[in-house]
């Protein structure tokens, strides 16, 4: 898929691996439209609609969605896929007096919010002329290295991230029909503020057990990039890639 004049919808934009993927969009002449329970920080341009939105609330997801589609009406840039960075990691063990809020929370946000901001986006995706390279769009969501190797505290945020990685494939055979491509990145740590929380033994431990090569977390540029491979690259589909730089997590850090 060229990028450039086509529009991107990034759930999570405003921070973190979101925003990054945002800039690199930017850079590459495309649209992009920020979808974000907190866009205050957002510097706006042209080419950049942020929109305030809760992707755990449907109402809020379908009134975003037609302000996006008018807008590439309004700019002639049709719409190209969503790619999924809204997420949320809060560790806690399952016999925590606040386990089954911890579980809604976090499935609502990575699982839930995911699954309906794809399917709600895609009766307007389906309808997008096809490009002179054959497709309509591509759909990247993002699970995580806790998915293959989550540790304890970690089973509502490797349950959401798992069952995002184990959706890929059956999405992928049923979009294929539109033309659609899915894939998802499965990024180990990388820095941004969900990991800034991190106690610096915790980083530490990370780095010294876990991370094969290079021993740092990832940067946020990177997971840029292997967003923007994955637009680009056609033949990419169906599959769950790990950005991780070798990690492996050992039972206990």
């Amino acid at each position: 898929m060229k990028i450039e004049n086509r529009t991107f919808i990034v759930s999570g934009g405003a921070s973190g691996l979101g925003l990054a993927a945002v800039n690199e969009l930017l850079r590459s002449n495309a649209f992009v439209s920020i979808l974000d329970k907190d866009i205050t920080n957002v510097t706006l341009s042209p080419r950049l609609l942020a929109l305030r939105t809760d992707i755990t609330k449907n109402d809020e997801i379908s009134i975003a969605l037609e302000r996006i589609v008018t807008w590439t009406q309004k700019t002639g840039a049709p719409l190209g896929g969503v790619i999924h960075c809204a997420g949320i990691g809060v560790p806690g063990l399952m016999n925590n007096v606040n386990a089954s809020q911890v579980w809604d929370a976090t499935v609502s946000v990575n699982l839930s919010g995911t699954f309906h901001l794809t399917q709600l986006a895609m009766k307007y995706l389906v309808d997008v002329p096809l490009s002179e390279d054959g497709e309509r769009g591509v759909i990247i969501m993002v699970s995580s290295s806790v998915a293959y190797e989550g540790l304890v505290g970690q089973v509502a945020y490797a349950g959401s991230k798992g069952a995002i990685r184990s959706m890929t494939l059956p999405m992928a055979r049923e979009m294929a029909k539109y033309a659609v491509r899915v894939v998802t990145i499965a990024p180990s740590s990388f820095t941004t503020p969900m990991t800034d929380v991190l106690r610096s033994n915790t980083k530490q431990a990370l780095l010294d057990k876990a991370v094969v090569f290079p021993k740092r977390f990832g940067h946020p540029s990177e997971f840029a990039h292997t967003v923007k491979w994955v637009l680009e690259c056609g033949y990419v589909n169906g599959e769950s890639i790990k950005l991780t730089g070798g990690t492996r997590t050992p039972v206990k850090l």
